[in-house]
């Protein structure tokens, strides 16, 4: 981890362009989120080429199936060392223990972080799939089952924070999605807040895809970023 809390998705399938793009961004941002759009496309060899940067690297695979499953596909990530990686809490408990088993066997610095909520979905969407609370209680609800089970933080929105530190303190790590600095379109992001908000309310990671990625000069987006922060 580094003091920097900016991790830029770089959500593209062509590898080196994901280079570059990382590169350009790399003196502006803490670490690189890579998700299922690159990895899925170029596995193990285009994480290796990410990897290179030396910067540290957030795996947003988003693992749920059943805990054998989630165990092995772990087991078989775990070489590449990345700073983090994801499952769904709602897979339940057997599945998140059984990924802690795996992460720490592995005896790396890897944090295995619990998905609670996606920012895309709010009260209504939760409606239509048959979870009658709030996403602020189902969050929480999720939070406190994730720490139960060991892992170490979750991926939250920013307007969760609040709360979830309340809950579960301090220590336990917030990853936020559905950033937007101020002026940005918000696409497909329900429950978006700007960066220095989010860093206000007590989150550890910013992850910031388009309104880096998407810009004409990503490196200038990203150090803009990173001076609202004050770094």
């Amino acid at each position: 981890m580094t003091s920097n809390p900016i991790y830029c998705a770089i959500d593209m399938l062509d590898i080196p362009k994901a280079a570059e793009l990382a590169r350009a961004v790399a003196p502006h941002v803490g670490g690189l989120k890579l998700g299922m759009e690159f990895f899925y496309r170029n596995g193990v060899y285009g994480y290796g080429a990410l990897a290179e940067i030396g910067l540290p690297i957030f795996l947003d695979l988003k693992l749920h199936d059943i805990p054998n499953t989630v165990a092995q596909g772990l087991a078989a990530l775990m070489p590449l060392e990345p700073a983090i990686v994801n499952i769904h809490i709602v897979g339940g408990r057997e599945m998140m223990q059984a990924a802690r088993t795996v992460v720490d066997a592995a005896n790396t610095r890897t944090q295995l972080i619990g998905v609670s909520v996606l920012t895309s979905l709010n009260n209504t969407d939760l409606d239509d799939i048959g979870v009658s609370r709030s996403t602020a209680d189902q969050v929480i609800a999720l939070a406190s089952l994730a720490k139960s089970c060991g892992l170490d933080g979750i991926v939250c929105s920013a307007h969760e924070i609040t709360a979830i530190r309340h809950h579960l303190g301090a220590e336990f790590k917030l990853i936020v999605p559905g950033i937007r600095p101020a002026g940005s379109a918000v696409g497909d992001q329900k429950r978006v807040m700007t960066p220095s908000q989010a860093v206000a309310a007590g989150a550890d990671i910013l992850v910031i895809g388009r309104p880096i990625t998407q810009q004409p000069d990503p490196a200038a987006a990203a150090a803009a970023i990173a001076a609202e922060l004050g770094l």
